[in-house]
């Protein structure tokens, strides 16, 4: 189905719908602003940050992430045994 095919029955398969919540996320998909500019910029910044540390190595096992992370917060196994 191409684009001009999908307007054109759109109205038909909303005007049978009875769903409200169907219809509100219609709705909300259909009026969806654009991405802020700004948030963006900030996105694609960290993205290409994260992509030369992962070039660079500059990466942790899930273990030493969970393991940084407890360090990080002060938590303890002894406190979980």
């Amino acid at each position: 189905m191409n684009t001009i095919e999908i307007k054109q029955d759109l109205p038909n398969i909303i005007e049978v719908e009875n769903d409200q919540d169907i219809l509100e996320a219609i709705r909300e998909l259909l009026q969806k602003p654009e991405i802020d500019q700004v948030l963006q910029e900030k996105l694609i910044s960290r993205a290409l940050k994260t992509e030369v540390d992962f070039k660079a190595g500059k990466i942790y096992t899930r273990a030493e992430g969970i393991e940084r992370t407890n360090n990080l917060i002060g938590y303890h196994r002894s406190l979980n045994a």
